[in-house]
């Protein structure tokens, strides 16, 4: 089982939720409004004043098949506007009750 810790843009959060949708991943943990800037380019979310916008953040979990087809949706998703910034992260997670 992985875990799956997204960052995006709130603007992407239709795209996310069909993604999520299409690929059959249920598990999830939505976070709505989260701060943050990219590592390496891109504007701040701050919801401030000079930095307005946010970014929504998610922790999947799922089987290991998904994490392909999801990284690559997710990929593509960032491709069409790369401005706006989508992170995913994949860790490994241990068996929950």
């Amino acid at each position: 089982m992985k875990a799956i810790f997204v960052s995006y843009n709130q603007a992407h959060t239709l795209e996310v939720n069909a993604t999520l949708d299409r690929l059959g991943i249920r598990g999830f943990t939505r976070w709505a409004l989260t701060e943050g800037r990219g590592s390496v380019d891109g504007e701040p979310h701050y919801g401030s004043h000079a930095w307005p916008s946010m970014n929504t953040s998610l922790m999947i979990f799922c089987d290991d098949d998904k994490v392909t087809p999801l990284l690559d949706a997710l990929r593509k998703l960032d491709a069409s506007a790369p401005q706006q910034g989508l992170r995913a992260f994949v860790m490994h997670a241990e068996q929950g009750m």
